[in-house]
Formats: structure tokens, sequence, C-alpha cells
């Protein structure tokens, strides 16, 4: 049994990991939530107890052996090197450590075995790379790939509470004909797609689509693997979708694609077309699986594939990803 700490316990990722932890039955001993001084006080339930959150300072992870942090990268950098030195395995969801050479970026399906040695701090992928991953990984350990051109359809939920209540009260708005001025997101987000998310760089990409190549290459120990990505924030609630081209090494035809995604981990191939089965954001919602479909050869390249990808992004995209690793951290007793 252990002791777990759920740093930044009262928003959108940090409450789905206590739901998730429940829901998996990890061997909690003590649960103890952390937030902010404006947070603490309040009260998260776990296992229909309820508990207190705590206000996160650096004497918070007394006793803790593992750390879940959705607190956002700056947090991260203040608070996890504090939770290592209490003798904590902290797994953070934030951009903080994902590209430290020293830091694992772990999907368990894909890359387990980086967990192992690691030096307190575990990091859980950007919401795009970590589905993308279960769906490259079996195609890349077949044939190779050389190429991956990535546009996702991101949902507002990966933004906050604040972006999930400014689509609804933009939907109402607009269809009683007073739409609410934008504040969230630089435009209107109901009845629209934004093809911004994150701050623009000087090469014309933005930080989520430079994280989405980066991570990717990590993770599937492919440096040298060219990626493109265009992130696009839509008018979806819940789970972020994904319509991926990918140029292999070797030719490879969709029917052999799709057998090896129907026994890859963790995924779920959906692709029925012609009875309108494919993977869809409401039916991923709730889900821990990666939903794959849409499976065909791209016309526009002899060895191309082309896919389409949906997971709920606030658990396989962040906290059901980050309960799995400490599930393999315990399994294998690498804490």
């Amino acid at each position: 049994m252990f002791n777990v700490a759920v740093v930044g316990a009262t928003g959108a990722v940090g409450s789905t990991m206590i739901r998730v932890l429940e829901e998996r039955g990890f061997p909690v001993t003590e649960l103890r939530p952390l937030a902010s001084a404006r947070s603490a006080g309040s009260v998260v339930e776990y296992l229909g107890k309820p508990f207190e959150v705590q206000e996160l300072t650096e004497q918070s992870f007394e006793g803790i052996q593992i750390a879940l942090f959705s607190a956002g990268g700056q947090r991260s950098r203040d608070f996890a090197p504090a939770a290592v030195e209490a003798g904590a395995v902290v797994i953070d969801n934030s951009s903080a450590f994902r590209m430290d050479p020293a830091v694992p970026l772990v999907v368990p399906e894909v890359n387990e075995d980086d967990l192992r040695g690691h030096e307190g701090i575990v990091a859980n992928p950007n919401c795009v790379a970590a589905p993308l991953v279960v769906a490259l990984k079996p195609i890349a350990d077949a044939v190779g790939l050389e190429r991956v051109i990535v546009s996702s359809y991101q949902s507002v939920s990966g933004t906050g509470a604040a972006a999930i209540e400014e689509l609804r009260a933009q939907t109402a708005g607009n269809l009683a004909g007073d739409e609410p001025a934008p504040s969230v997101y630089p435009h209107p987000i109901a009845f629209n797609v934004l093809p911004h998310i994150d701050v623009f760089e000087d090469s014309g990409y933005t930080g989520e689509e430079v994280k989405v190549g980066n991570e990717t290459r990590k993770m599937l120990h492919l440096p040298d693997l060219a990626v493109s990505a265009t992130c696009v924030r839509v008018p979806v609630i819940r789970s972020h979708s994904e319509a991926v081209h990918i140029e292999t090494t070797e030719p490879i035809t969709a029917d052999a694609a799709r057998e090896l995604l129907m026994l890859a981990p963790g995924a779920v191939v959906l692709d029925e077309p012609a009875s309108n089965t494919y993977p869809l954001a409401r039916d991923a919602e709730g889900r821990d699986e990666v939903f794959i479909g849409r499976i065909r050869a791209d016309a526009s390249h002899p060895r191309g594939l082309a896919m389409w990808i949906v997971a709920d992004n606030l658990r396989k995209g962040a906290a059901s990803n980050a309960v799995q690793i400490a599930e393999s951290l315990v399994t294998h007793g690498w804490l």
C-alpha cells in the first residue's frame, strides 16, 4: 500500500486522477489532495469519503511515496524537487520535464521500460502525443517509420473549466442571438474552429505542435523521425481527435496495419465505414483506450497510411496514463 499525493487535486486533470485511482483499485493507504491556497480547505471525495484539500508547500510530501502532479509547469518546477527530496516519485503531467534527457517520458503500452532507473521524476506526455504513439508503435516496430503528419482536433477541456463554460455560454448565446465576447480564447469557439493552441514560435508552429513532434520522437526512440503537426481547437467539450498520415520504411497494407493495431496494447480498432463505425469524441469520453479507425492506404504515397485516432484527453491523454505509470512502477518494483 502506498501514500499518494495529488497536486492540483481540484483541477480537471487532478480530480480525474483521483477518480482513476479509485476506479483502477490502486493500493492507496493515504490520499493527500494538494492545491493552491485558494483551494485549500475545499473537499474532494475518494472511495465515498471526504478528504480536505491541503495547501501545497515544500513540506507537503512527508511520508508520500507517489506524487501525481497536474498543477502547471511552474508549480512542478517549484515543488517536484521537494517531493523527490522527501522520498516520493513524481509523475508530472506538465511539460516542465518532458524533454529533459534524464527524465523518462512514458506511455506504458509503448515504452514502459524507460521507467527503469528513473531519478525520481517521470514525465506524462502531451495529450496529443500519448494516444498518437499508442497507434504508431506497432507499425514502427513492424515496418519502420519515416514521417508523420498529424492534424489534431482538440476539445476545450484541454484548456480547463473556464473554456468549457465559455463554449457553453457562447453556444447558448449564439443560438439566442446574443453571443458573449471571448475571454479564454482570442476568438469565439462556439460554431468555430481555431488553428491556434499555445503560442506561435518563429518557425510558424505553435508550442503545442512542437511538443507533439519532440515527444513523439522521444517516446518512440526515433530521434530522426520527421513529424509535422497542426493543432486545432474545436467546439467539443471532451476528447481529442487526430487525423494522421504516416510514411513507413517498408510497405504495409491497410489490412496488415489493421491487424497489428487490433493486437496493440491499449488500442481499440473501430473501422467499419460501411456501417458508419469509426471513433467518435463522444464515445471515447470516460474511456482509457485509444480508438483507431479510417485505416487506409494513403493515395498520395506508395508507403503511406492514413488513420483517425480519438482518445479522452483528460484520461489517456493525462490522468489515466499517469496512474498507469504509477502501476508500472509498483508492479516492477521501480519506485
